[in-house]
């Protein structure tokens, strides 16, 4: 039988690629530590989204109708009245130094952060002991007047919400002149030009042109305030204001329902991503860019006379009601109090401060640096993404993150108990719940953005060709990163280390939950005394966490006055 031609048999279809899977990481072992860390510093929020799902009982009932409508609008009513007063504060502040010459003006730029480094709480007691009724003030009031009871006159009340707002813009403001008075010196001078040119005069052109375009930066000012104010509770529990991170700690220890209190940090947690929406929302589909291609900026206007005094005025109020004025009265007390003269109690909580804050930076550096140089090696979606979640810990309030630690590790410590009585007999106690390990986690887990950030900034100064030069020379990735990165990230480190530090130094409410029993740092001593109506014993404490704050604000101020030699800010 004849056979015809031969012919090939047809191709097999090629399948095309999944693209899902063409995007995943390749599994080394920096991605696979990535992913690992990031899932283990996102874990406390997941906790606590998951404890929020079991029931509560009758309590979420009984809060519904008695304290959680009060909760919920004095909450709101605080970041309404902290966001406005910062905002008015750090915008008016920013633009005078930015646009002006006028007395006192080079002192004042960089004196204007020093309130960073006063805590809230501290601010609020200090005042407090100072405005109260038995206070020095209302008491020589009395004297002068002849007055002899509070009915013979009014004085605004200082424990109150209205004093919680006050207190907290005067300390919080500065988050929104440093990132406005930035926003304003990299404005062009042609957009200047072209708004006189149409008519328009120095506030005309500030509130038609710089401020437009400055608002991504205040708005970013203004949530950081924010977060700030819904994680303080020393000063919302001092003066009696019912928030919802006060309702955390109140039903968690008072009314022992860890469901309840989840279900009030998830409120507390939808709360901070609302706000975030909402700018995302206002801001819409516009586009703020800045041309820096004008010609050389003008010289600042000088204000003289009524003008520059009222300036003065305008600038050097905050910097002495948030700093100078705290700093001295803390001070007074200090020298008249008996822990000066004997130190060995408040030096002994500055060492426990100190080893907390230390451990805490130490950790941050450590992971910050996995997670930053992680990212740089795989560079992918996934990667990339991990990181973000997990430095969203400083955008969470520490009464959050501390129900997210406590609870799954009373958890982890039952089990672990339940497993060594059951096989061996041998019960192992709390190894987690109540010691320093839970305390330094918590604080990593919030402060991890401040190390990431500093160092992640750092390695985009890194040019990529130096890691293939690196590796071209038989150097591993981890090689690479001991012998290049490391020596030229020491500025970055030093950064995110002091930045930690701090911050771990003056953290109050998670210190206050998962601290170990019977130890005491400078911040839970600072808030037992003033909870007992005797803040002068501490003022010595609180005066050691205003100075740590300082090591911050002064590597900002002499940042910022070395930019200023180099960027002169657009004339009116």
């Amino acid at each position: 039988m004849p056979t015809g031609p031969a012919t090939a048999a047809p191709a097999a279809p090629r399948v095309a690629a999944i693209p899902v899977l063409s995007r995943l990481p390749r599994l080394d072992g920096w991605t696979a530590g990535v992913l690992a860390l990031a899932a283990l510093f996102t874990s406390p929020i997941v906790a606590v989204l998951g404890i929020a799902l079991e029931n509560s009982g009758d309590a979420w009932a009984h809060l519904s109708s008695t304290v959680l409508g009060t909760y919920i609008g004095q909450t709101l009513l605080l970041i309404a009245g902290v966001g406005a007063g910062v905002l008015i504060i750090g915008v008016s502040t920013a633009w005078l130094i930015t646009m002006f010459r006028f007395p006192g003006r080079g002192l004042l730029q960089w004196a204007l952060l020093l309130p960073l480094a006063v805590p809230a709480y501290i601010a609020a007691y200090t005042y407090t002991d100072v405005l109260e009724f038995a206070g020095p003030v209302q008491t020589a009031l009395r004297q002068v007047f002849g007055w002899q009871s509070p009915r013979d006159y009014w004085f605004p009340e200082v424990r109150s919400l209205g004093g919680a707002v006050i207190f907290m813009s005067l300390v919080l403001y500065p988050y929104v002149y440093l990132l406005a008075r930035s926003a304003f010196v990299e404005q062009s001078q042609n957009l200047w030009d072209a708004a006189r040119g149409l008519g328009l005069g120095t506030w005309g052109c500030f509130a038609r042109v710089a401020l437009p375009l400055a608002r991504p930066a205040i708005a970013v000012g203004v949530l950081l305030a924010l977060m700030e104010t819904l994680n303080d509770f020393g000063t919302v529990d001092y003066f009696a204001v019912q928030t919802l991170t006060v309702g955390v700690y109140r039903v968690w220890f008072g009314m022992n329902n860890p469901p309840a209190a989840a279900q009030l940090a998830t409120m507390v947690l939808a709360l901070v991503l609302v706000m975030a929406a909402l700018e995302r929302i206002a801001r819409g589909r516009r586009r703020y860019q800045f041309s820096h291609s004008g010609p050389r900026r003008q010289p600042l206007a000088r204000l003289d006379g009524i003008r520059g005094m009222l300036a003065l005025l305008t600038c050097a109020t905050p910097v002495a009601l948030g700093f100078a004025v705290p700093a001295l009265l803390m001070a007074a007390s200090a020298v008249g109090s008996t822990e000066t003269v004997v130190g060995v109690s408040t030096l002994g909580l500055a060492l426990n401060s100190v080893a907390v804050a230390g451990m805490a930076a130490l950790a941050c550096l450590c992971g910050g640096l996995f997670l930053a140089y992680g990212a740089r090696l795989s560079g992918t979606p996934l990667v990339k993404a991990a990181t973000r979640v997990a430095s969203i810990g400083y955008c969470i309030p520490g009464v959050v993150l501390a129900v997210g630690v406590l609870i799954p590790a009373a958890a982890l410590d039952n089990s672990i108990d339940d497993f060594m009585r059951t096989h061996f007999n041998a019960p192992t106690g709390l190894l987690f719940t109540g010691t320093l390990y839970a305390l330094i986690f918590a604080c990593t887990v919030r402060f991890l953005a401040l190390s990431f950030g500093s160092l992640e900034a750092g390695l985009t100064k890194i040019t990529p060709s130096m890691d293939a030069a690196a590796r071209s020379l038989g150097r591993r990735p981890g090689g690479v990163l001991a012998r290049i990165h490391f020596p030229l990230l020491r500025g970055s480190l030093l950064t995110g280390a002091t930045l930690v530090f701090v911050d771990a130094m003056k953290e109050l409410p998670m210190t206050l939950i998962l601290r170990p029993f019977n130890f005491d740092t400078l911040a839970t001593h600072v808030y037992e005394y003033a909870s007992y109506e005797a803040f002068e014993q501490a003022a010595l404490a609180a005066l050691a966490i205003v100075a740590a704050g300082l090591a911050p604000v002064i590597c900002l101020s002499l940042g910022f006055k070395g930019s200023g030699k180099s960027s002169h800010p657009p004339g009116p």
